[in-house]
């Protein structure tokens, strides 16, 4: 890969959900104080970092509901020569699964309908996974749910995807699932 052409990464999901800490991580940022300071992305904000011979453009967008309506209404904008979509689930925000599954199911649905994209790479994180989390019968229950409507909605696709229980807690940690 060249300079003059870097990856395009992008962070969706609900807000709060953790995609700012991750980018951090993915950016080199170690300070772990430097987490307690993050404030709310508004609208997006594009990082460009290099790791090895590679560069890549990480946009990271605010999840706030006036935001998620502008990346809805105006899809082709934001997704327009990506590589990769992550779509970042709060596991610890159990009650805002449902909100948060309606979303992203409303952007495979554009992303299906947008056929020159049918390429693009897509990673689920299940985030805040952290490891003093009490893996309860009850927690794996709600999780195993979760995974099971992720894959609902992709397996009738032909996207490909990869489901990843991640974590900040160790800086970033992404473990296949499956």
């Amino acid at each position: 890969m060249t300079k003059s052409n870097p990856k395009k990464i992008i962070f969706i999901g609900l807000d709060n959900a953790g995609k700012t800490s991750i980018v951090k991580c993915l950016s080199g940022t170690k300070k772990l104080d430097s987490f307690c300071e993050i404030k709310p992305t508004k609208g997006n904000e594009i990082i460009s970092i290099k790791i090895s011979d590679s560069e890549f453009n990480i946009w990271d967008l605010g999840g706030q509901e006036s935001f998620r309506k502008e990346y809805l209404s105006d899809f082709d904008r934001y997704i327009f020569g990506c590589n990769k979509l992550i779509f970042v689930f709060d596991i610890q925000d159990s009650k805002r699964y449902e909100l948060a599954l309606q979303y992203f199911e409303k952007i495979i649905n554009l992303l299906e309908d947008n056929i020159k994209n049918n390429n693009i790479k897509i990673s689920i994180f299940l985030h805040k996974f952290d490891s003093d989390l009490i893996k309860t019968d009850a927690f794996n229950k709600k999780i195993t749910s979760l995974k099971d409507k992720i894959k609902e909605k992709l397996d009738s696709t032909d996207f490909f995807y990869q489901i990843f229980n991640t974590t900040i807690y160790a800086i970033f940690e992404k473990r296949v699932t499956e």
